[in-house]
């Protein structure tokens, strides 16, 4: 049964379930702990519980909060509390990554939006690949563009969207015209069996 965890993880000793994250996004959040004081940060810590699973060795794979884990780790930010959703440390290697695949736990594409094999996926969150389009779907959110889903990897979903009809080098160079023009996509009628879909009159009825 899903349990809390004492605060005592290890950020650099957590296992990543995906390949990339939004470093834009990681240093949005690097930036709010910079500038939380204590209460604040206690705060932050218990509204961001990471959820995670216990595989083989007993090692903690985090399944959400990517980027808050990253932003914590970089900022040295000392040990976490995680939220355990399922002991599967009797598992085998292989069979605990189908587990966690077919339990949508895991997301083995990296920053092309490509599949990839489970094996590829970082072992360390230092090691998580930057998707520019996933930091662009956290500003998107952020304007109202679309709102956020329960739906695993949702915003993964909509970087995926957004990487098909926006250039990089406009999303690399100019980062605002990149949400404007992700704004209007996110109002059409092409995105609306994405999850968190909120378009309302205008173009996107």
């Amino acid at each position: 049964m899903p349990t809390h965890v004492p605060i005592g993880f290890k950020l650099e000793d957590l296992r990543p379930t995906q390949m990339t994250v939004g470093l834009r996004e990681v240093e949005a959040k690097r930036r709010h702990w910079r500038d939380a004081d204590d209460t604040e940060r206690t705060l932050l810590l218990r509204r961001h519980v990471i959820p995670a699973v216990i595989g083989p060795k007993q090692r903690a794979y985090i399944v959400d909060h990517h980027h808050f884990a990253r932003a914590l780790l970089e900022e040295d930010a000392g040990p976490v509390g995680l939220y355990v959703l399922a002991d599967l440390s009797d598992l085998p290697k292989g069979e605990f990554w189908c587990f966690l695949d077919n339990s949508h736990w895991c997301h083995a594409y990296d920053a092309s939006g490509t599949r990839c094999d489970l094996a590829d996926i970082p072992k360390h969150l230092s090691d998580l690949a930057d998707d520019p389009y996933r930091s662009l779907v956290g500003a998107l959110i952020r304007r109202g563009g679309c709102a956020k889903s329960d739906k695993p990897f949702s915003e993964f979903l909509w970087a995926d969207h957004l990487r098909r009809r926006i250039d990089e080098t406009l999303v690399e160079q100019d980062f605002d015209a990149a949400v404007e023009k992700a704004l209007s996509l996110a109002r059409a009628r092409e995105a609306r069996s994405l999850p968190g879909w909120c378009a309302a009159g205008g173009d996107g009825l």
